[in-house]
């Protein structure tokens, strides 16, 4: 039992022993059926903090030697398999986190990799082999002195390929990743591969150290996406569990569509239960360099694209010209699928479409504007509250002063004049609403360019409804007059608290001259 050789089990004992623990022990019954064959080499590369390292401190506890893992599994789903004790504990297993070697050891990591886990051999194996020897061989030998296979585990396998501009040292490492799953020794002793990164394999010209792969991405991950994140019907049992707003969860942190399934960040799931508050718990664990570099880059139409997500739409991206490599990206695809796999965005594969997936990713992009050269975008969604307050405080002239600045700073990408952009100015001036409110839009051809509905959410604290009515070139009591008419029936059934009618007119008297104005009245009910 060593530190990379043959782990113990206290990793995922940790896991199982945290407030909030979600079973995806069903991973192990799909790499159970890869073992010794011509798929047991899987690559998972999906965004931070959605159960990578997990699921590699799981694999330990189960195939390790150096782990009795029987009683830590009795209670799990694959406990319930058919071959579940055949596998359990069975296997020499070799962990590696390259990330914790590149902290310290940049120029000279293949070497410490080897030595360090050379060490581990000398524990067991003492002075019963040549320590001289490539790590391909050494493995051969355990093999032929054990019998028993190896599983080998590297995560954050892509660390030294994302962080290093030096081509000797990236064809060291990768040479390095060839000995020990592409080499004939390997073919032998290699019993299950499983390396986890943030990009999919990048294809080197001349290296072809893992081109023997199974990928599986925030893109498309199929048959095992499940065991990556929290799934819906998971969180909504954690909600009951801990007496958490389903609604608000969702609102927070629901929107990666992968494989039509809808999954959740665990992290930030876990994070808000434990804290009984909703935040942006995800945005502090990664930086907002990344959504900077990409959405300032100077392709044509990648502004208005930012700008439509920004406001909840969806646009179109073709993922394959992307080369894996972030210092490589050429176009505003590229851009928008880096994004995609650093999980700043979601990706809807059926409609090869990306969109900011939940509000604790569209709050990223928030403070990231706040940092970068959106100065004047930035400017506006830093008075989304200041909106959101004087709407509820009845501050009629100042809704229609931060809106009127909101038309006019995103004048230059949306046509005001046209019913979509006026919802899209409409929903990025409410841009943090969604925090706490569930907003619809109600169907208004003929009577209207915009009619949202703010629904309280249970973390709303006492925030009243609000139903927002924009006009063009009428008045602001029209607005008023027809949200009585309409009275949001469908919306608002059942509801009987305070509820604000706000109607706002944009008054066009010239080409170039924008002028907005608003009334807002409290009802207890419509």
């Amino acid at each position: 039992m060593g530190i990379y050789f043959n782990p113990n089990n206290e990793s995922f004992t940790r896991a199982k022993n945290s407030q909030v623990y979600i079973d995806k022990t069903g991973l192990l019954a799909f790499l159970n059926k890869r073992l010794s064959t011509e798929g047991n080499c899987i690559a998972l590369s999906h965004a931070r903090r959605f159960g990578k390292s997990h699921a590699a401190g799981m694999i330990d506890a189960y195939y390790s030697l150096g782990s009795d893992s029987q009683n830590l599994f009795k209670d799990t789903k694959i406990a319930k398999d058919a071959e579940y004790k055949k596998y359990l504990n069975k296997f020499n297993v070799i962990h590696l986190d390259i990330s914790a070697f590149w902290d310290y050891h940049k120029d000279d990591i293949v070497e410490k990799i080897i030595e360090y886990v050379y060490k581990d051999f000398r524990e067991v194996f003492d002075g019963e082999l040549d320590y001289q020897d490539n790590i391909s061989y050494t493995l051969m030998t355990i093999y032929k002195k054990t019998r028993i296979p190896f599983v080998i585990i590297i995560d954050e396998w892509d660390c030294v390929i994302r962080n290093s501009d030096d081509q000797k040292l990236i064809h060291k490492y990768l040479q390095f990743l060839h000995s020990m799953f592409k080499s004939e020794e390997s073919k032998a002793f290699l019993a299950l591969a499983y390396i986890t990164g943030i990009l999919p394999i990048k294809k080197i010209k001349d290296e072809s150290a893992l081109n023997n792969f199974h990928e599986y991405t925030m893109l498309d991950s199929y048959p095992i996406t499940e065991f990556y994140g929290f799934t819906e019907d998971e969180v909504k049992v954690l909600c009951q569990q801990y007496n958490m707003d389903f609604d608000a969860t969702k609102a927070w942190y629901n929107g990666y569509l992968i494989d039509g399934k809808h999954m959740y960040n665990p992290n930030s799931v876990t994070m808000a239960i434990e804290r009984s508050r909703f935040d942006s718990y995800w945005r502090n664990t990664s930086s907002f360099s990344s959504i900077n570099t990409f959405i300032t880059m100077n392709y044509e139409g990648l502004k208005d694209d930012i700008m439509t997500m920004l406001s909840g739409g969806k646009v179109s991206v073709n993922t394959i010209t992307f080369q894996n490599d972030f210092s490589t990206v050429g176009s505003k695809d590229e851009a928008l699928t880096a994004l995609i796999h650093l999980g700043y965005l979601g990706y809807d594969m059926d409609r090869k479409c990306a969109f900011i997936p939940n509000y604790e990713v569209a709050s990223s992009f928030d403070a990231a504007l706040q940092t970068g050269e959106w100065k004047d975008i930035a400017k506006v969604i830093s008075k989304c509250d200041e909106l959101l307050w004087a709407t509820i405080d009845g501050n009629a002239d100042k809704v229609a002063e931060i809106i009127e600045l909101a038309h006019d700073t995103y004048t230059s990408v949306l046509k005001y004049n046209d019913e979509n952009s006026l919802s899209c100015v409409l929903t990025m001036a409410y841009f943090t609403a969604p925090a706490y409110y569930n907003i619809m839009r109600e169907m208004s051809a003929g009577k209207g360019f915009a009619d949202f509905v703010f629904i309280p959410r249970a973390n709303a604290c006492n925030r009243p409804a609000m139903v927002v009515e924009l006009k063009y070139n009428k008045d602001a009591d029209t607005a008023i007059k027809q949200i009585k008419e309409n009275r949001y029936q469908g919306a608002l059934k059942g509801y009987s608290d305070k509820v604000l009618l706000v109607g706002i007119n944009y008054d066009a008297k010239g080409k170039d001259k924008k002028n907005h104005s608003c009334v807002i009245e409290e009802r207890k009910n419509i």
